[in-house]
């Protein structure tokens, strides 16, 4: 795999993050015992000068709506928070490619719309690969799907194209599903 010309085979994902690339794993990884504010300062702080941290702080916890909860420590969280917690993490870092593992695992139904749009929005100014199971989330999310199945391209093309057709369908959704 190539990233900007570099073979990243084999590479860690540190070495990735390196080269503009945020990473938002399945489980989330933040530190509990700081607050959400702290969380995102650390990660702006990683890219940002000492300057430009508090704004960075500020566009981030706005733009992923958490305002509320900066003050709480994320380990007193329910698990959504704490998801929408992590992408602002990899947000504050000001990724040019981000990729996103599950992000609609354990949010509610309003998370999930305020993740589309926030996605959407940072899809403006970055590419995004979203992995995520949740159908429905897919179907909000829109654009192009990417169906893949024991390792190959089973099907790809506009999401409501693809979740209708009947080999995606009895693959990866099962026959019991019309």
């Amino acid at each position: 795999m190539f990233i900007r010309g570099h073979d990243v085979t084999g590479w860690r994902a540190y070495e990735i993050v390196r080269l503009g690339v945020g990473i938002k794993t399945q489980v989330p990884s933040v530190m509990n015992g700081l607050s959400v504010e702290e969380n995102i300062w650390l990660s702006a702080r990683r890219v940002a000068g000492r300057e430009a941290v508090a704004a960075t702080v500020a566009d981030v916890i706005e733009q992923m709506q958490l305002a509320g909860i900066a003050r709480r420590l994320v380990g007193e969280l329910a698990h959504g928070q704490r998801q929408l917690v992590e992408i602002g993490l990899v947000l504050a870092q000001r990724p040019w490619l981000l990729l996103l593992d599950e992000p609609a695992a354990g949010i509610t139904g309003a998370e999930a719309e305020a993740l589309v749009r926030i996605i959407h929005d940072v899809n403006q100014k970055a590419t995004i690969v979203v992995v995520d199971h949740d159908m429905e989330f897919v179907r909000m999310l829109g654009g192009r799907v990417t169906v893949m199945h024991q390792g190959a391209i089973l099907r790809e093309g506009p999401v409501d194209e693809v979740l209708a057709d009947a080999t995606v369908r009895e693959v990866y959704i099962g026959s019991r599903a019309r």
